[in-house]
């Protein structure tokens, strides 16, 4: 099976090649159009600033190749924002594929932005999912969120609830950090690949 990572401007590629190698997977890691367009999965993962992330894509073509692609992809974290219809992060259109909005927290009295560390998953749709996934605690680190709507397929509590995941056709994602979030996260990762 040929998994490909896209690497792009974005920081924390790396990571998820480190645990797909865990599960026994490799995983390349690659900015070209036809390594993308041609692999059996792709992962689009990323930490970063999604006006300058859009304009790399953009630049490179790499925008459309993902709106493009046919096989199952997993955006995960700025992946995912990046996935929707636009965010509040610096005005940034995105690539529109999940037409979803990405809003900034607005926290109330003693609650810090960014959102960071362990919560829980719940209301968990099919997918990525076991049933036996619901309540678990996965790793989040994010100041963005997207509110639950027909595309969630888990949700998470801070500051009011948010997406934990969505899933549109062949485009899966998550908020949190699948790779970070110990064996919970590897089932996910592991469910995907099964895809």
């Amino acid at each position: 099976m040929d998994i490909v990572i896209i690497n792009y401007n974005a920081g924390n590629v790396r990571s998820v090649q480190f645990a797909l190698q865990r599960l026994g997977v490799a995983a390349r890691l690659t900015g070209d159009a036809a390594a993308i367009q041609q692999a059996d999965k792709v992962i689009f993962p990323g930490v970063g600033e999604a006006n300058t992330t859009m304009a790399f894509l953009r630049e490179r073509g790499l925008d459309e190749v993902i709106r493009g692609l046919k096989q199952p992809v997993l955006g995960i974290c700025l992946g995912m924002q990046l996935l929707c219809q636009h965010s509040e992060e610096n005005d940034t259109d995105c690539l529109g594929i999940i037409p979803q909005d990405v809003r900034r927290f607005r926290p109330q009295a003693g609650e810090k932005i960014p959102h960071m560390g362990w919560n829980s998953i719940r209301n968990l749709g099919n997918g990525i999912f076991d049933p036996e996934l619901e309540g678990e605690y996965v790793y989040f680190v994010h100041s963005y969120y997207v509110e639950p709507g027909p595309y969630t397929i888990a949700t998470t509590d801070y500051v009011q609830p948010f997406s934990a995941a969505l899933h549109k056709d062949n485009f899966y994602a998550t908020q949190f950090h699948p790779e970070k979030s110990g064996g919970v996260g590897a089932k996910i990762l592991e469910h995907f690949l099964a895809l």
